[in-house]
């Protein structure tokens, strides 16, 4: 993956929440594996205003902020985020070793993708979904084929049977996002628990501009 370019999504949630917190005035995020790596990395940054927010298997981990979109509108300006997922924070770590590592979702897919048409053109594209529990997920298949819809919208591209099938399956359903979140395993949960609005912010496809880019194992808006 050394030379190629990864495109890392986990739409409900972790890189749906990444954006919004860029877009509410986060600093930097730091995605971790984990609560242990999230606390040690805290205390070693002592000279930052470190805000920690994280989940593990769909629990806020205690302490912790809840990584939902909407719930950390007022607490993201000028801070340093660390941030622990079941799923999502782990798959961009895991794509850390990628010449460039870029964090998507329905919400900035747009964004993302006209940044890597014009900056990348040459290069070779993998779009990662994180899944759930390495489960495949529909929502992060959505996702993926919209990206790569809006990828092929600017460029002409060459694409793998998988990333056809992600790109007509996006087009046959660009205008139901919110059904799609919200008919999903994940969206059924979240909605179970409460968070129904979330599902339904994340949703939103191309509301927000900011690009998420991992340099150094942090993540910071293009």
């Amino acid at each position: 993956m050394e030379d190629k370019i990864a495109v890392v999504l986990d739409v409900l949630l972790a890189t749906s929440t990444i954006t919004a917190c860029f877009s509410y005035g986060a600093k930097e995020v730091y995605p971790v594996v984990d609560e242990a790596e999230a606390r040690s990395l805290a205390n070693k940054m002592v000279n930052k205003d470190v805000c920690l927010v994280g989940e593990f298997d769909g629990q806020t981990i205690e302490q912790f902020l809840d990584p939902t979109p909407l719930s950390l509108r007022e607490h993201m300006k000028g801070k340093s985020i660390i941030l622990s997922t079941t799923n999502g924070t782990v798959a961009i770590r895991k794509a850390s070793n990628a010449k460039k590592v870029f964090i998507c979702s329905l919400l900035n897919g747009r964004a993302v993708a006209k940044e890597i048409a014009q900056a990348y053109e040459n290069e070779t594209i993998i779009v990662i979904c994180s899944g759930s529990k390495n489960k495949f997920s529909l929502e992060d298949f959505y996702g993926a084929g919209y990206f790569i819809s809006q990828l092929a919208d600017e460029r002409e591209i060459k694409l793998t049977d998988s990333a056809l099938t992600a790109k007509l399956f996006y087009e046959q359903f660009a205008s139901e996002s919110k059904q799609m979140l919200t008919e999903s395993k994940v969206g059924k949960k979240l909605t179970q628990i409460g968070i129904g609005d979330d599902v339904e912010f994340v949703s939103m496809q191309g509301i927000i501009t900011v690009i998420p880019q991992l340099v150094n194992n942090r993540l910071i808006n293009y």
